[in-house]
């Protein structure tokens, strides 16, 4: 695991966090799951470009689900 990887995991997952704790509060499913996702993914994933195209992706599909 790399310097790279491992701040992207604290990076996405800090993100999944926030978007969790704000779909349960505001009882948003959808927005909790891709929380939940952002949380594990980088445990899955072991490519750098890749953990980075999939966090971004997933924090972008935030802004669009959240309406």
């Amino acid at each position: 695991m790399t310097f790279a990887n491992i701040m992207a995991g604290i990076l996405f997952g800090g993100v999944g966090f926030v978007a969790f704790a704000y779909g349960k509060k505001q009882g948003k499913f959808k927005v909790m799951s891709v929380g939940i996702v952002l949380m594990v993914y980088p445990y899955l994933i072991a490519n750098t470009i890749l953990l980075y195209l999939v966090g971004a992706l997933l924090t972008s599909l935030l802004f669009v689900i959240r309406e």
